[in-house]
C-alpha cells in the first residue's frame, strides 16, 4: 500500500512537471511571445478605454453637482445680468 501510494504520487508529480515544462516552452516560442504581447496590448487598450469612460462619468457628475454646462456656469433662476447692474448703480 505504501509503495503504491508513493508510485502514484511520483507519477502524478512527473506528469504535472512535464505539462508545466511544455507550457513554459510554448510561451518562449515566437508565436507564444507574439500572443503574450497581443494580449498585453489588448489589456492596455481596454484599461485606457475604461479609464476614459470613468473620467467622462466623473466629469459629468461634477458638472451636474456644480451646475456647470459646457458653455460655462448656468445662470441662477430669477436673476438676470441687468438686475446686478441696477443694484450697483443705487
Amino acid at each position: 500500500m505504501n509503495r503504491s501510494f508513493w508510485f502514484v504520487a511520483g507519477a502524478g508529480a512527473g506528469v504535472y512537471a512535464m505539462v508545466r515544462a511544455r507550457r513554459a516552452a510554448e510561451v518562449l516560442t515566437p508565436e507564444g511571445l507574439r500572443d503574450r504581447m497581443a494580449g498585453l496590448g489588448l489589456g492596455a487598450h481596454l484599461f485606457a478605454e475604461e479609464l476614459r469612460a470613468g473620467m467622462d462619468e466623473k466629469e459629468t457628475e461634477l458638472r451636474e453637482r456644480l451646475g456647470w454646462t459646457l458653455d460655462g456656469p448656468r445662470a441662477l433662476a430669477g436673476s438676470s445680468p441687468t438686475d446686478s447692474t441696477e443694484m450697483e448703480t443705487r
